[in-house]
């Protein structure tokens, strides 16, 4: 079933210290979408950017007023929730994300747009070629191995942000009231006829990105934890080896007790084997702690970000 042309495309793009790529970003996104010959809007949602990113954006708002949307936070919240804002007051039924470093480029968006009139739901793309460092590159396939391994996710490339959706996907994640999540993850899990496309990837533009280290393994962890109990289960089966490893241990130490007499020699070797067993116990509080605190996070609703400001499309 074909999308008709009279139906509004939101394009949803999360800008956070872009100062540097914005004007790039603007003259390259625009022409695209005015090509498409239908309705959109742009909704850049300013995630507490120290540099110009909002003056820029303010200013692209003032040149574009029929077709550009600001969200501007008061403080950064990280991608998903810039995201989140943005889905939370979007207008379109086919939404695309986009990244503003231009990694992605905006010429891909005709790729998605394409899979989603024929049908699909969800349409996520995945680099056909990246330009990311070795780290980056490998981290994100060894977490990817580890996502289909434990989660009934199936994603040829999770961290490629240039993704498209069919409105009724959007309804639901908002609905969801998801707080530490994965979108695209969480799209996933709703949609009922997802599709990919590889998309063409670019080195950045310029400037550094904005995910460091931590905030990786802080996004992979919420990947692995938000979507199964997979983890808790693997440590309670390796917890029930332990003890069964340890009780024959302590057979075979009164065995040598009793019939051998007392050993000192193996002293050392009991000191490694209660180091090892109390360093498998912190790991299990600190993961029963991840999802204990998943949960206090949703229960107390407390409000996920704060919108500083809007400037709104003028007709």
């Amino acid at each position: 079933m074909s999308a008709a042309p009279t139906v509004l495309l939101s394009v949803v793009i999360p800008v956070f210290n872009e100062e540097a790529n914005l004007p790039t970003l603007f003259a390259r996104l625009y022409p695209v979408l005015d090509a498409l010959q239908r309705r959109y809007e742009i909704i850049f949602t300013n995630d507490g950017s120290a540099d110009r990113s909002f003056e820029l954006l303010r200013a692209q708002h003032a040149a574009r007023p029929d077709v550009t949307r600001v969200i501007d936070f008061n403080a950064n919240y990280g991608q998903h929730m810039a995201i989140m804002a943005a889905f939370e007051n979007l207008r379109g039924e086919v939404i695309v994300t986009l990244d503003a470093d231009l990694q992605n480029p905006p010429e891909e968006i005709p790729k998605l747009l394409a899979q989603i009139d024929v049908g699909y739901d969800y349409v996520g793309g995945f680099r056909l070629k990246r330009h990311d460092s070795l780290f980056r590159t490998y981290a994100s396939k060894f977490v990817n191995f580890v996502r289909r391994r434990t989660t009934n996710i199936e994603m040829t490339d999770q961290g490629c942000m240039l993704r498209a959706y069919r409105r009724p996907i959007i309804d639901a994640i908002v609905r969801s009231g998801a707080i530490n999540t994965f979108i695209p993850a969480l799209a996933y899990t709703f949609s009922s006829h997802p599709g990919e496309v590889g998309v063409q990837h670019d080195e950045r533009l310029a400037g550094v990105s904005n995910y460091s280290f931590y905030k990786l393994i802080r996004l992979n962890f919420d990947l692995i934890t938000g979507f199964t109990l997979a983890p808790l289960q693997l440590f309670t089966m390796f917890a029930m080896a332990c003890s069964a490893g340890s009780l024959l241990l302590v057979l075979v130490l009164a065995y040598r007790r009793l019939f051998l007499g007392a050993e000192a020699e193996g002293v050392f070797t009991l000191f490694g084997i209660v180091f090892f067993l109390l360093s498998v116990c912190m790991v299990g509080i600190g993961l029963i702690g991840e999802y204990v605190g998943r949960t206090y996070l949703v229960v107390r609703s407390r409000q996920r970000y704060f919108i500083s400001r809007q400037l709104d499309t003028k007709e």
